[in-house]
């Protein structure tokens, strides 16, 4: 069996001053979208110029972070964070919930494309595939925080988390690594090269995001202050839930609309 190397939570010590490596998975997330958005936009994907693009980022940079947080604080450990409120600001802590954090994005992507202009569905569009290798960033931060372990497993690849217990386990931060961020951005990436109609890659994320999560929740130990929820399914499959159904709605929708289907 594989035992979790237990990295240092901490990467870099300035004095007082104390760099995360969940921190930095962070930073990186957000310059790969950078990265890739220059890209899309001298490809001619999108009309926005590099300063608009990094205003979006900067609007996209706060949703994140502040949807993040309250998604888990609502969605995971609301009766903790309402006994300790202050504890809600400690981020380097851990305790972003996606959900949450694609919530913040939405309305940072509305209050954008209202002021250029946009329609959000062309923002949508622009804005999906830049998005799941940060998720690859973040789920490896996880890794090397030694979170979000996976349920025991009798395979041969599991992974013994010592700070848990000894009993070998599905390493499920490297599973929604590869599915969310790696899979999920080589679809995204080749389906937006060609024009589609307006919507279809926004949905395209939501159903892969949707589905990829599901699944690998079933490799991931669910909270231990919620368990499994009804039939057996985890807070975050029933999260997903809903936008697999919204992915399919605004797929077919898309498609319907398209002047090229009509």
């Amino acid at each position: 069996m594989i035992q979790h190397p237990q990295f240092n939570p901490i990467a870099l010590s300035l004095g007082p001053l104390q760099v995360h490596w969940y921190g930095l998975m962070y930073l990186l997330a957000f310059a790969i979208a950078w990265f890739l958005g220059r890209q899309r936009i001298k490809q001619g994907y999108f009309d926005i110029t590099q300063k608009r693009f990094e205003d979006l980022l900067f609007y996209g940079i706060i949703g994140v972070v502040v949807g993040g947080r309250l998604g888990y604080v609502l969605f995971y450990q609301f009766s903790y964070y309402l006994r300790h409120p202050l504890e809600i600001f400690a981020v380097w802590d851990g305790g972003m919930a996606f959900h949450g954090g694609l919530i913040g994005v939405l309305v940072a992507m509305l209050y954008f494309a209202h002021k250029e202009g946009k329609t959000f569905f062309q923002l949508g569009d622009f804005v999906a595939p830049l998005i799941p290798l940060g998720l690859a960033f973040g789920r490896w931060g996880n890794f090397m925080n030694g979170e979000l372990w996976g349920r025991p497993t009798n395979g041969n690849w599991g992974m013994i988390f010592p700070m848990v217990d000894n009993v070998p386990r599905h390493p499920s931060q490297l599973y929604q690594m590869a599915l969310e961020g790696i899979l999920l951005f080589v679809i995204l990436w080749f389906y937006s090269k060609k024009p589609r109609p307006t919507g279809c890659v926004s949905a395209v994320f939501l159903i892969g995001y949707g589905v990829f999560r599901f699944i690998a929740e079933f490799g991931r130990e669910p909270d231990s202050h919620l368990g499994l929820l009804s039939f057996n399914l985890s807070m975050g499959q029933w999260l997903s839930l809903p936008m697999i159904l919204a992915g399919i709605i605004l797929f077919a929708i898309s498609i319907r609309q398209s002047p090229r289907s009509q």
